[in-house]
């Protein structure tokens, strides 16, 4: 899987983090606030978007009054204590970080998630040390599934897109980094299971967790 790679690219939300599941909540409360049942739809909706697109997205749909700026400080606000407290990394993160900065590989963060929640996870778990780039899709033109993201990403390393693997959890996440020229594996997830089929046919791997990443953790010889 890294064989004549340079940069490995992560997508934070479900992939190293388990944090799906919260913005489901946020979504419930902050709809009900406004007089609004959560859409069956709505996560299929906004699936890849960027933190301000979905905000646009929300302003639009519910006929919301408020600007957009006020709409993702809201979210910032609702969604911080889960972030500073709940949220967990997946299993063997960390361990395959490490497997990975002592292995001299570029690393960065590519996230349709606010600066501000990135921020919180980043130095709550210390990635400082680690990636070299960390940058959200409110940075570039469009989020995804547009490659935008992967390829400034790219672009910020110096390495060029098929030097780079990116592990991603959703398949409009898959489809960016693809389109971008780049290898993609996808990450198992609770929220995308319904979604695994797609997942596998559309990355060049699948793994259940991060373990599977390290050749010696693994039981590699």
């Amino acid at each position: 899987m890294l064989e004549n790679i340079k940069a490995v690219i992560f997508d934070m939300d479900g992939t190293l983090i388990d944090s799906m599941w919260l913005w489901r909540n946020i979504d419930i409360v902050y709809l009900k606030k406004y007089g609004h049942e959560l859409p069956e739809d709505l996560q299929e909706c906004i699936d890849g978007k960027s933190f301000t697109e979905v905000a646009y997205y929300f302003k639009e749909r519910f006929k919301l009054s408020d600007s957009v700026e006020t709409i993702k400080a809201e979210w910032n606000s609702m969604a911080m204590v889960y972030y500073k407290d709940r949220v967990t990394l997946k299993i063997g993160a960390n361990e395959f970080l490490d497997y990975l900065k002592k292995n001299e590989y570029k690393l960065a963060i590519g996230t349709s998630n606010s600066r501000e929640m990135v921020g919180i996870i980043a130095e709550r778990f210390n990635w400082e040390p680690y990636f070299h780039v960390i940058k959200t899709s409110c940075e570039v033109e469009k989020g995804k599934p547009s490659p935008d993201i992967y390829l400034s990403v790219a672009e910020d390393l110096n390495v060029k897109p098929e030097e780079c693997l990116v592990f991603e959890d959703i398949p409009v996440g898959i489809i960016a980094a693809k389109s971008a020229g780049m290898k993609c594996c996808a990450v198992h997830d609770e929220y995308s299971e319904r979604m695994k089929e797609e997942k596998m046919e559309l990355a060049d791997y699948y793994i259940d967790n991060f373990i599977q990443g390290i050749p010696q953790l693994r039981g590699d010889k």
